[in-house]
């Protein structure tokens, strides 16, 4: 099995096998098309065969299968340690977009596209998915003022690791490498044309295995998709990368608990106002307005709280019991 940790293999896997499948093979999926589903294992590229019935919008890259190793084909996945996905539009149905991610690199670049209320959706889905979030700022040399840049998205969660970087550079893969080690995964997460392909080309260092890269519209700072598909990349440590399309529009739902632990100031203030469902906006003894008032609460983060409360709670669909029951949502990958 010490191939197979390479690959990110660990006790969390190993421990969901039971006797009867000592003989089949671990592989973890690669890559994910309409049609078929990709899969490696500690040889290199593996084959993989999908049932008649399956869908492959139920894989994730990065996921662990356990497959025949004769003829290759999947019998079952194991349970996912961590899971990142989005609903898109008015989808009900998430999108899964990376699996048993270690570390997510949420990428934004320093100019127009630079948004931190969007940083605070990568962030509470972060937190939802189980991941752990770094802030990685391209385009770095393109600016006088990348330092304000940082300096912003340091302060939108205390401890957060913030890299300020030229994707292009040398220095790209010495400055990620703490979180790009042995066994480890991560996963590049942003909009289009932030320099997600070229840090993924930097950090590779392979030309055989390289992304496209696109260029930047200069007047709005929106950037062109390079990526189409998500795909696992080695890196020279022995850790693994996953690239992922570029996202132009990032909707919360059925984040609750992302929410919850991200503002958990406001939590925290919400606990002690006088009416146990105060609206935190106009009612007597509310906390949070009077932490506000005071200076203590910015109030334009209680706006941007307000606004994924309500849009999560738009957006989450409500999954019925017995006689329409509603039922509690568990977190689960």
């Amino acid at each position: 099995m010490t191939a197979l940790k390479r690959l990110g293999w660990s006790d969390f896997f190993s421990d969901q096998l039971t006797s009867d499948e000592d003989e089949l093979a671990p592989r973890r999926i690669a890559s994910v098309h309409r049609s078929r589903v990709q899969a490696i294992d500690a040889g290199g590229p593996a084959a993989l065969e999908l049932p008649a019935n399956a869908n492959t919008a139920d894989f994730a890259v990065g996921d662990w299968i356990l497959a025949d190793p004769i003829s290759g084909m999947l019998v079952r996945r194991l349970e996912r340690k961590t899971l990142f996905q989005r609903r898109a539009g008015n989808d009900t149905i998430p999108q899964l977009v990376a699996a048993n991610v270690d570390t997510l690199f949420i990428v934004t670049s320093c100019n127009a596209e630079f948004n931190l209320s969007r940083l605070e959706r990568y962030l509470i889905l972060a937190e939802q998915a189980g991941s752990n979030p770094v802030i990685v700022l391209t385009k770095a040399d393109t600016t006088e003022d990348a330092d304000v840049f940082r300096v912003q998205a340091q302060g939108l969660q205390p401890g957060l690791p913030v890299i300020l970087l030229n994707g292009r550079s040398v220095e790209a893969r010495e400055l990620l490498a703490p979180w790009c080690g042995e066994g480890q995964t991560c996963a590049l997460v942003g909009s289009s044309g932030v320099g997600k392909s070229t840090l993924v080309n930097s950090l590779v260092g392979s030309q055989s295995d390289t992304q496209k890269t696109g260029t930047i519209r200069e007047y709005d700072s929106q950037g062109r998709h390079t990526t189409t598909a998500r795909s696992l990349h080695a890196l020279p440590g022995g850790g693994w990368v996953i690239d992922t399309p570029g996202i132009r529009t990032l909707y919360v739902s059925d984040v609750a608990d992302g929410i919850d632990v991200f503002f958990s100031d406001i939590a925290e203030l919400a606990s002690q106002c006088r009416f146990r469902d105060c609206s935190h906006v106009h009612e007597p003894g509310c906390a949070v307005q009077a932490a506000v008032a005071s200076g203590e609460l910015a109030g334009d983060r209680l706006d941007r709280w307000r606004t994924l409360v309500t849009e999560n709670r738009d957006r989450t669909p409500v999954v019925s019991g017995p006689h329409g029951n509603k039922i509690s949502r568990r977190k689960r990958h």
